[in-house]
């Protein structure tokens, strides 16, 4: 174990030196060189951000060639006032491809020298990565160049881990990008802000969608990357471009060279049309700049036609406002998984410059010099039995002509109710044109949001991994209300499988809190199916105002179609997935004192009606079966999901005095016991005469993406009766650590229904926490450090999260709960909820509590003899006082304290037996 532990962090730390995050810390530094060719050629240009332009920016030496070719190489420095840990520096050339320093030797203060080959002609970036150095200065010497006063246009130079300065830098957006969806990635965009912008390299939705980190070339800069909803793409270009011959004819390579990624900023340059693009937002207005380097002509293209990775776009209507704005509206259709078969997005595209004509394009046709546009509204399936369409290429582009080191700034704001509204959203961007300040305030926003847990000791790895998780839970699942108030109603319709047809939408308006603010926001989501064991623990814990948000939406939803949603999309009903897991996120908010934005009568009311035969919980004849005989027909995952769910609810209205009901729904909790097999000692799926439909525990036949051997432990509600049907909790135990072994060499990781544990997708996401609540807590501390560091531990663009199923930060939920050594495998959803104690990865954890919510100011959690090998916990303190129970109660934690945390390399048997 220990191996496989080591072998993983170091294949992690061989790829995070490629990855971008941190702030240039060249501009602090002092800066001189052998030699300058005049005044307006200074060294310090080298650290003025000015990349790639000829003649302005640029550090030229007074370097000559002699007339066989010798030439006197200069060098530059960069000196720090204080020591600085680094492991990168980003090279540029000069512009101009007469003068080319090809090649050098990197100096260090430390003594130590790295050679730089084959550096780029024309100012692109080379990057040069390695192990941390600590340093005063480096030199630059240039050991190979042709031409005349030989130079550079810039040097970049960022900190090692041991120098980060904040949340943000610890956050690496490039992690499993190669194996994400669309949403995976988006850089544009606050936490659960309306507006996520991000580039777009592979036009596709799942498996490495959106962007991918191994593609080469960007396609454009969509400014919706939503669960099943995108759209409105931004193409900067120069030069002659066709744009009826597609993304595939106007695409632009690119290089991680010089690019930086970060939440709320990405930086990138467009290769082919010497641009380069920086990209911010508010929570409503995506921004961006360009800056050209070469003199051009430019076509901004706005893309409004065809297949965009979740659904496809087309019936653009475009205007021509002024020489500075374009307003309009496109539809979009084709949602793979369900939802309204028609969403129109609103947007207002405003320029900081005029530009010269709008000219257009559909499908084959160029139209030149207009003041509006309408797209077709045909639409072809494609592939056959997909829900997917191709759509004819439509849209607009504005054109300039630009002068090197000309900038452009652009800005988008949408809605998703009319343009009315998306002008609004717009004139709600207080900061203008004021580029910079954006950038700062989204960084500001995202390590103020990131910060609320800070997190001390463990490696840079796991540090930066941990971040990167807290990104995912807070950046997926976006707002859709209007500055105003305003969203989309889109439950209203016929119901045909997973999608909503002839849908209409209804503009609606959040009820509004005493100063005319909304009392909480509409999101489009991802389903929330089984969060119990990620997102609603975590929201609770650092950002309970979101849980409360989040309840308080899905309740509107009810509200306005009936349905409580399991993964709302546009305002309408997605039907992905199975049974009502709103009711766990509901039911937890409303035992932690965090209902607060809606009637808690009214959310069980909702969830009440949800849970009846015909409501979200499933089809009627198939409940109408399920409350009769305590299972579900045909499938045992929906029978425990169904169980679980009327459980959460049955404490809920115990909580509330409602003990008739609690009675109930307490009763019909119990049925997954009819399901038990005892030849497999198993649960197993029966069909509606009671028969088994198979003996098969590994396979998923009768199951939701999962197995008898993964979900048998999904009985949250009821470990002890699980444990007395196998003959008791050693025996529950047992069974359980075999699973685990057997999935040990796989590193926990299998498809939706294969193996015998999996952390790639959901509903096995509780399974190392079970031994907690079988009498064996060091069982749950020994497997929760495996999975946690096998399964989640990578940083590279290939691992991090399982490589099946990151749904908008569920799998990023359950890393970073393993990181912290905090769970709860009923969900929180129990009348006095509690969280399970595993050994954190941390040494010192701080959790700020929010004190709408919370009677205390912070809950820290301190580990002593923390290490890779030294994992079991051997006594824990709370408060100073000794504590020998495997958790503490929400109440505990909402008062805040200290908990101390003692660890070892043996197990102790003894720690966490006391009731």
């Amino acid at each position: 174990m220990i191996k496989k532990i080591f072998t993983i962090i170091l294949f992690a730390a061989a790829n995070l030196c490629a990855f971008a995050g941190p702030y240039n810390i060249a501009p602090k530094a002092k800066v001189t060189a052998s030699s300058e060719k005049d005044a307006s050629y200074s060294a310090q240009n080298v650290i003025d951000g000015l990349i790639g332009i000829e003649n302005k920016g640029e550090w030229a030496s007074a370097s000559k060639q002699t007339p066989w070719g010798a030439i006197d190489y200069p060098w530059i420095k960069l000196d720090w006032d204080k020591p600085q840990n680094i492991n990168r520096i980003i090279i540029y050339d000069r512009s101009i491809l007469q003068s080319h320093t090809a090649g050098g030797t990197l100096h260090f203060s430390d003594g130590s020298s790295i050679f730089v080959n084959q550096i780029p002609n024309g100012g692109e970036a080379k990057a040069v990565d390695f192990p941390a150095k600590k340093v005063t200065w480096v030199k630059f010497e240039t050991t190979d160049a042709d031409g005349l006063n030989v130079g550079l246009s810039e040097i970049e130079v960022y900190p090692a881990p041991e120098d980060y300065t904040d949340y943000v830098s610890k956050v690496d957006p490039y992690v499993e990008s190669a194996r994400g969806r669309y949403f995976f990635f988006v850089t544009g965009s606050r936490p659960f802000g309306m507006i996520s912008a991000a580039p777009l390299t592979r036009n596709k939705n799942q498996y490495g969608g959106g962007y991918n980190y191994n593609s080469l070339d960007i396609l454009g800069f969509p400014q919706v990357h939503c669960w099943m909803l995108s759209g409105i793409t931004l193409m900067p270009t120069t030069g002659n471009v066709n744009p009826v011959a597609g993304e595939q004819n106007w695409k632009s390579t690119f290089s991680h060279d010089g690019e930086i990624v970060q939440p709320g900023y990405h930086r990138v340059f467009l290769q082919d049309y010497g641009i380069w693009v920086e990209q911010t937002a508010t929570d409503r207005v995506s921004h961006y700049k360009l800056r050209y380097t070469k003199d051009n002509v430019s076509n901004i293209l706005l893309n409004l036609g065809g297949y965009l990775s979740t659904s496809t776009m087309n019936d653009c209507r475009v205007t021509k406002v002024s020489d500075t704005e374009i307003e309009g509206s496109v539809n979009t259709t084709g949602r793979f998984w369900g939802g309204p078969d028609n969403v129109r997005i609103f947007f207002v595209m405003k320029l900081d410059k005029p530009f010269e004509q709008m000219n257009g394009w559909n499908d084959k046709e160029i139209l030149k010099n207009i003041s509006s546009h309408q797209g077709v509204k045909e639409k072809t399936a494609k592939n056959e039995g997909a829900s997917y369409y191709d759509a004819p290429n439509c849209g607009v582009n504005a054109v300039y002509n630009v002068k090197a080191g000309d900038e452009i700034q652009v800005k988008f704001a949408v809605s998703y109710t009319n343009i009315e509204n998306a002008r609004k959203n717009m004139d709600s961007d207080k900061f203008g044109w004021d580029f910079d300040a954006v950038k700062a305030d989204a960084l500001k926003e995202w390590n103020d949001m990131l910060g609320r847990i800070d997190v001390k000791g463990g490696s840079n790895q796991q540090q930066i991994k941990f971040y990167t998780d807290m990104w995912h839970v807070l950046l997926g699942r976006h707002k859709l209300d209007d500055v105003s108030g305003d969203y989309p109603d889109y439950t209203q319709g016929q119901r045909v499988g997973n999608a909503t047809v002839n849908a209409k939408l209804i503009v609606r308006t959040l009820p509004k809190n005493p100063d005319g603010t909304s009392r909480f926001h509409m999101y489009n989501s991802d389903a929330f199916w089984l969060t119990q064991w990620n997102l609603n623990i975590l929201w609770g814990l650092a950002y309970p105002e979101v849980l409360d948000d989040f309840a308080a939406c899905l309740v509107q939803y009810a509200d306005n179609g009936g349905l409580l949603p399991r993964g709302p999309n546009a305002g309408g009903y997605s039907y992905i997935m199975t049974s009502c897991p709103a009711t766990n996120l509901i039911t937890s908010a409303y035992q932690k004192g965090m209902l607060t934005k809606v009637d808690p009568e009214k959310a069980y009311e909702a969830m009440v009606r949800n849970h009846k035969p015909g409501g979200m919980i499933g089809p009627e004849k198939e409940i109408e079966f399920y409350i009769k005989n305590g299972y579900y027909p045909g499938n045992a995952e929906i029978t425990l999901e169904a169980v679980f769910q009327d459980w959460s609810l049955s404490q809920m209205a115990a909580k509330m005095g409602k003990t008739k009901d609690a009675a109930y729904y307490q009763k019909r909790s119990e049925g997954w016991k009819k399901l038990f097999n005892p030849q497999l000692q198993l649960l197993m799926p029966k069909d509606a005469k009671g028969q088994w439909l198979h003996n098969d525990p590994l396979s998923g036949e009768g199951w939701i993406e999962t197995n008898a051997w993964q979900a048998t432990w999904a009985v949250s509600q009821d470990i002890p009766g699980l444990a007395k049907l196998m003959g008791g909790n050693e025996k529950l135990c047992e069974k359980l650590n075999y699973a685990f072994e057997q999935s040990d060499k796989d590193d926990f990781v299998f498809g939706y229904s294969n193996g015998y544990i999996s952390y790639a997708n959901q509903p096995g996401c509780s399974d190392a926490h079970v031994f907690n609540l079988a009498g064996a807590p060091w069982m749950s501390q020994y497997w929760v450090r495996k999975v946690g560091s096998q399964a989640y531990g990578a940083v590279s663009p290939d691992r991090g999260y399982g490589g099946h199923d990151e749904d908008q930060g569920q799998m990023g939920g359950v890393s970073a709960l393993m990181a912290l050594g905090l769970f709860s495998v009923q969900g929180t959803s129990a009348q006095n909820p509690s969280y399970e104690l595993t050994s954190p990865v941390f040494d010192e954890i701080t959790i700020k509590l929010n004190p709408t919510y919370y009677v205390g100011k912070e809950f820290r959690i301190k580990t002593y003899n923390n290490s890779a090998t030294n994992y079991y916990i051997q006594k824990t303190q709370l408060n100073r006082q000794p504590l020998n129970k495997y958790n503490i109660s929400h109440e505990t934690f909402a008062a805040g304290g200290l908990l101390e945390i003692y660890l070892g390399s043996q197990p102790n048997k003894s720690w966490g037996l006391d009731k």
